[in-house]
């Protein structure tokens, strides 16, 4: 993958986790968050944003406001780029807005997308450190490993302009710029980012 492939990262709109941490600086416990109205139209408005680019593929991270998030940035887009779940590039697991839902729960909720690859508990669940509310937090090294395996499996692809719909967290510690609710920025696979 060179110069002729473009990936375009895009933060989700602000959750409802986002909202109210922002407001007291303490975790809601909101599990797997979804968009606030604001999230919703800041969605919206990347979606004018991004129409004239041609992507062929989206990428989206199975946490919901992430799906919320494609959904309306990339409604009735002009290329009509094929929508993959991927729970490589999730968000690294250290608030309760990272806990995730079932797929089953997943597939109700969105049936439009196919999440059957999917394993039943996608997200880090694995005994350690416990948040406030009893939660695993995802271990560091853990978290890097998966960060440069989704660096590898988008080089692996064979689309030439995707779109990455994704975190915070997960996208500064792959591209080494923190982005804002509905932000984007152009990854270049080839440039290690100075930040991770």
């Amino acid at each position: 993958m060179g110069t002729e492939t473009r990936i375009v990262c895009l933060r989700h709109g602000e959750s409802t986790f986002n909202a109210a941490h922002r407001a007291t600086g303490v975790d809601p416990n909101h599990r797997d968050a979804r968009l606030t109205p604001k999230g919703e139209a800041q969605a919206k408005a990347a979606r004018a944003r991004l129409r004239d680019i041609p992507f062929e593929l989206v990428v989206v991270s199975p946490l919901t406001r992430a799906i919320q998030t494609a959904a309306l940035a990339f409604e009735d887009h002009p290329s009509a780029p094929r929508l993959l779940v991927e729970v490589l590039h999730r968000e690294c697991q250290e608030s309760s807005c990272d806990v995730g839902r079932a797929a089953s729960e997943l597939a109700a909720d969105f049936p439009h997308l196919d999440v059957g690859h999917l394993p039943e508990v996608w997200w880090h669940a694995e005994e350690g450190a416990d948040l406030t509310f009893g939660l695993p937090i995802e271990p560091r090294p853990l978290f890097d490993r998966r960060v440069a395996g989704f660096r590898e499996w988008l080089r692996g692809r064979p689309e030439r302009t995707i779109a990455v719909v994704g975190h915070g967290t997960f996208f500064y510690h792959l591209t080494g710029t923190f982005l804002e609710n509905c932000a984007t920025i152009d990854l270049d696979l080839d440039a290690e980012p100075a930040a991770a």
